[in-house]
């Protein structure tokens, strides 16, 4: 090997020292200045060249004058050599200044494409985190925003995603331009990588959002919530995780990487599935589900009222005024929704209202609630169910779940039908919806845009139609077949003197307010919903005992009855007399739905949850009363 020359050796050597970075070209500019200064300073004393005769230390102070300001020369007067110093400093000053502006000017823009990055650690406590990036992101920021209004020192929101930091600040910006009293802060990284998941001070924050990710995100959403609660700098307190799951089969993955923190993965499919389900046969329950778990207007709160101990629930039902009961939850943590009348409340029972806000909740103090008994319906003559037709228009993964839902719900000898473009849907059909006993399925294939389809069809002969969005496709694409599919249906409804009741499922928010000119009786958009779900979590992880009580087929759900049942229709009514009539029928009722009302996205599609009791309302024979029932 050839031994490297003094040149080589002394360009590594240089090489070497300069990639260290702009600290090392610094120091070197120091010590190039300073090896002038002093060498100048020293020719010009030992050839006695200066003026008036100057010490060493006064010709370096003038020299460093002419290395920093290369205009300080043009008043200097004495022997040649001394102007000639002079000048070989100024060049070396500039040199040097130069040097020194580029190396302090690259020094900036590397710390700006260092802070662009996002890089930087978050040092934040009590905040939220939210971990990956996908449209839910907007969701869950908007209604975390509105949950920590009530904050008075301000809240933050972190979220870390494997995107390009500018790019999530302008897209929050454009779908939240105020985030009022909330901070929201975005840093670029790996949710899934140790290292990158400490920018996010996880473990100093209150909870912590994982969305479901990637081609395959229930694999994602595992390895985030593993990197959080196996992290080796994690704390001794749990962690509290709101995330999805899509596949039932990777629950107890889930349960098992968390055993000693709070964790709570919502089934995703599952539980649209049953709000579809529910849904079709109830026009308007999406919108219930929908005030209930958002922020923007009343909410579900836990409180320990003594002076309710002893009651029983069917007494306590009308001890609030601008509250509305909704259960019990009981010391163990059993969640009890609408339990039977005669439920007596203990002392160490909470119970949990729809409210304005927690502290809203006080009790009217009235003895006696203001009824009206000649108001009050009496009928007792339940209406016998009768088979009923399903058509489910389009596929996607909750299809079969959705079929399995209704076989609970409907009557013996019912029937659904199924028209989609995906191929040997037949044969997935029966494996994935298992054992029927009230439905008998039929399988079609088909474009469901297709008006001579739909015709043919009869569609007005069914008695609900549920349009699924076909999620193997973009959400732009796949709504917009569902809108096309839409107003097809609703001009089949128009004609048609039997109403049938048009239930679908969206993709994307936005595209909502295109589907109202369609005039369907629901929009279910899943991952809307959900958002709502998990922001309302992460900010009490105990509703999710009410939430699984809620949507759980089996006890107490949500209905929309007819309010004629209950009281007489045309004449004012308080809601205590509303809500006396449910209780006699083992109910309990959490607001109306006015049906004059049901297109107008501005009254909330007419769905009035935690009405003020004493307020007198004229119901008409069309309008729905919100009730918590066994069926």
């Amino acid at each position: 090997m050839k031994t490297p020359n003094f040149r080589q050796r002394f360009q590594y050597r240089f090489d070497t020292y300069m990639s260290r970075g702009s600290g090392a070209m610094l120091t070197g500019l120091f010590v190039i200045s300073a090896l002038i200064i002093f060498a100048a300073a020293a020719l010009v004393k030992l050839t006695n060249s200066a003026p008036e005769g100057q010490g060493f230390f006064e010709i370096a102070w003038m020299s460093l004058l002419r290395t920093l300001d290369s205009g300080t020369m043009g008043g200097d007067a004495g022997s040649p050599f001394f102007l000639f110093m002079m000048l070989v400093v100024t060049f070396g000053g500039v040199f040097v200044v130069s040097a020194l502006i580029g190396i302090i000017n690259n020094g900036l823009e590397d710390k700006m494409d260092e802070l662009r990055k996002g890089r930087s650690q978050v040092l934040e406590n009590d905040h939220t985190v939210i971990l990956g990036w996908t449209p839910q992101v907007f969701t869950v920021i908007s209604e975390i925003i509105l949950a920590n209004e009530s904050r008075k020192s301000g809240a933050v929101i972190v979220v870390l995603a494997d995107q390009d930091k500018v790019e999530m600040e302008d897209a929050i910006s454009e779908r939240i331009p105020d985030t009022k009293n909330t901070r929201v802060i975005c840093r670029s990284g790996s949710p899934i990588d140790l290292t990158d998941l400490e920018i996010a001070s996880p473990h100093s924050a209150r909870s912590i959002v994982v969305l479901a990710e990637g081609a395959d995100p229930d694999t994602h959403v595992i390895k985030s919530v593993l990197a959080i609660t196996n992290n080796p700098n994690r704390h001794a307190q749990p962690y509290h995780i709101v995330t999805q799951i899509r596949d039932p089969k990777n629950m107890d993955v889930v349960k098992m990487i968390s055993t000693k923190d709070t964790v709570q993965p919502i089934l995703t499919n599952e539980l649209i599935a049953r709000v579809v389900a529910q849904t079709s046969r109830q026009s308007g329950l999406s919108l219930v589900y929908t005030e209930l778990m958002n922020f923007g207007g009343d909410e579900i709160y836990f409180k320990q009222e003594p002076a309710l101990s002893g009651k029983t629930y069917g007494e306590a039902l009308s001890a609030y005024e601008t509250s509305t009961l909704m259960g019990i939850r009981k010391a163990d943590g059993t969640v009890a929704m609408n339990p039977t009348m005669d439920t007596r409340i203990q002392s160490d029972d909470q119970i949990f209202v729809i409210a304005e806000d927690d502290d809203k909740i006080h009790l009217s103090g009235l003895s006696h609630a203001p009824l009206d008994e000649s108001l009050i319906q009496i009928n007792e003559n339940a209406s016998r169910s009768k088979p009923e037709k399903v058509l489910i228009l389009g596929w996607n993964r909750s299809g079969a779940i959705i079929i399995r839902e209704l076989d609970n719900y409907v009557s013996k000898g019912s029937q659904v039908t199924v028209v989609s473009n995906i191929d040997d849907l037949k044969h997935q059909l029966l494996l994935d919806s298992g054992k029927l006993v009230n439905q008998k399925i039929t399988v079609q294939a088909g474009d469901i845009r297709d008006r001579g389809l739909l015709e043919k069809l009869e569609a007005a002969e069914y008695d609900h139609v549920i349009v699924l969005a076909y999620t193997h496709l973009e959400p732009q694409e796949a709504d917009a077949i569902t809108l096309i599919t839409l107003l097809h249906l609703r001009d089949i409804a128009e004609r048609d003197a039997t109403p049938f009741s048009i239930v679908s499922e969206m993709l994307d928010l936005r595209n909502r307010e295109l589907a109202e000119a369609a005039k369907v009786d629901d929009f279910i958009v899943s991952e809307h919903l959900i958002s709502l779900m998990m922001a309302q979590l992460s900010e009490n992880a105990e509703l999710l005992g009410v939430f699984t009580d809620m949507f759980d087929p089996e006890g107490a759900e949500i209905y929309l009855k007819p309010i004629s049942d209950y009281v007489v229709t045309g004449q004012p009514v308080n809601f205590y007399t509303v809500t006396e009539a449910a209780r006699r029928r083992g109910e309990t009722a959490i607001g109306y739905r006015k049906m004059s009302e049901n297109h107008d996205a501005e009254k909330s599609y007419g769905i009035h949850t935690n009405p003020k009791k004493v307020e007198k309302v004229s119901f008409s024979a069309e309008d729905k009363l919100i009730v918590i029932s066994e069926g």
